[in-house]
């Protein structure tokens, strides 16, 4: 199993391997990392009529051996690329695995699993696709490396970035490389050059600022303030945020608390909030701060029987924890 770094490193060295799988949380890197495979591999005016994109989900087992069947004529170059590869069961991946075997020089095969599908990496499918072909997973990138990307994205349009928006910016990528490019975008866009990005700056023009409200909300609901925890919550509701969106973010958030409290990393790249989630962790026992974890679950699990309102019901989850502060 490689990185996608050392992927990058062998394909601008001119060295490709008959077949890869990649799979891991981050899909915008893995569909580039098939465009770079591609435009390395097949001369431009080869990709479209030597490239096929077969999808696990829409066709059967029985077509993809065919094609692979099929080999490349006159020492042209081809590329099949098998996304949702573990849809098939064990029995039809290993048929698919023997095909590629003996290699042609002049083929090369993709396989891919989505973020949503991704295999563990220490799963026996992943062990059984890195016995045979060329596995690489696509992890979150570091917090680190999101830091400097984003800076010298910004840097490079002439645009400062203030500390605190930068740690902002972070949290709300997570580690995907995706968000990263059209986010930076949209701030690049926003600012003129010489200006300097701040946090209401990204709150006004990034996607997905509902989860700052939520570290609010949480904020809010520890200092025990009954009556402005509801208002967060009618605004985060008439803003467009779904009750069930507010309770997930809600729930990372006391995992957070909890893995903190206990000597662990909190989820995602959040380490520079560390010592916020250790403040706010010190107002629970851990007896509490699990017995929220699970009032979350549970409100979740209303929303799904849509027993009573969701906005109710999220009102009601307030309370719950709110009521539970030492």
């Amino acid at each position: 199993m490689i990185t996608p770094r050392t992927l990058r490193n062998e394909v601008s060295s001119g060295r490709f391997h008959p077949a890869y799988y990649f799979f891991g949380v981050d899909d915008y890197r893995m569909v580039e990392a098939e465009k770079y495979l591609i435009r390395n591999f097949i001369p431009d005016l080869q990709i479209i009529t030597n490239s096929r994109k077969l999808d696990g989900r829409k066709v059967s087992c029985k077509d993809i051996l065919t094609e692979l069947q099929t080999l490349p004529m006159l020492g042209e170059k081809q590329a099949v690329i098998i996304s949702n590869i573990q849809s098939f069961k064990p029995t039809e991946v290993d048929r698919i695995l023997k095909m590629l075997s003996p290699a042609d020089p002049n083929r090369m095969v993709i396989m891919t699993s989505p973020a949503a599908k991704a295999p563990k990496s220490k799963s026996a499918f992943v062990k059984k696709m890195d016995s045979s072909v060329q596995v690489v997973e696509f992890k979150r990138l570091a917090e680190a490396d999101i830091r400097r990307t984003i800076q010298t994205r910004l840097k490079k349009a002439e645009i400062g970035i203030e500390p605190s928006a930068l740690n902002l910016m972070a949290e709300l990528i997570d580690g995907n490389l995706g968000p990263l490019e059209s986010e930076v975008n949209k701030l690049i866009n926003y600012k003129q050059p010489g200006e300097t990005v701040t946090e209401a700056d990204i709150a006004t023009v990034c996607s997905g600022y509902a989860r700052y409200d939520i570290f609010a909300l949480a904020d809010e609901i520890i200092a025990g303030r009954t009556g402005k925890v509801l208002r967060m919550i009618d605004k985060l509701l008439s803003d467009g945020d779904p009750p069930f969106v507010i309770a997930s973010l809600l729930q990372g958030n006391f995992i957070s608390l909890y893995l903190v409290k206990n000597g662990k990393k909190p989820l995602g790249n959040r380490n520079f909030l560390v010592p916020k989630f250790r403040q706010q962790a010190s107002r629970y026992d851990n007896k509490r701060l699990e017995q929220n974890i699970i009032e979350i679950a549970d409100t979740d699990a209303e929303f799904r029987k849509q027993a009573i309102r969701p906005e109710a019901a999220l009102e009601i989850l307030a309370l719950k924890l709110i009521g539970g502060i030492s």
